[in-house]
């Protein structure tokens, strides 16, 4: 990015909006204005204060983040989710199987159906024992 590129505030709004995968009439239409302001906004190098914050809003960044953007800036950002061979698209990998822990919870309600059956079966034998007394 050259010297000038860099301190183009419109250009820089431009690239964040591509970024962030919104056609001008979309940023238009989040900041209450039309596609010509956006426009004239990302051609401008400067731009007052209140309509960065404006702008800022509408695509979902602070003004820092829009004062400060580069295009190295966000290469390197998006290059780090790749640094893990074992990380990808930002998620980590499970470090267990899915299944196996399904089954296993499988087995604990089997366990305690077959406890609970065996609790229904004492209480029924003892009922009866009751029964056979009287």
């Amino acid at each position: 990015m050259s010297t000038l590129t860099k301190n183009h505030i419109g250009r820089k709004i431009s690239r964040i909006r591509e970024l962030r995968d919104m056609k001008q009439e979309a940023l238009a239409l989040a900041m209450g204005t039309n596609q010509q302001t956006v426009s004239a906004i990302e051609n401008s190098e400067t731009i007052d204060e209140e309509k960065l914050i404006e702008v800022a809003k509408a695509l979902g960044v602070t003004v820092e983040a829009i004062k400060n953007f580069s295009d190295e800036a966000a290469i390197n950002y998006f290059n780090t989710f790749n640094e893990s061979p074992n990380n990808y698209f930002g998620l980590t990998s499970c470090t267990f199987n899915p299944l196996d822990k399904l089954m296993e919870t499988v087995d604990e309600n089997k366990k305690l159906y077959e406890r609970l059956l065996q609790a229904e079966k004492e209480k029924v034998k003892f009922l009866e024992n009751l029964l056979k007394e009287k």
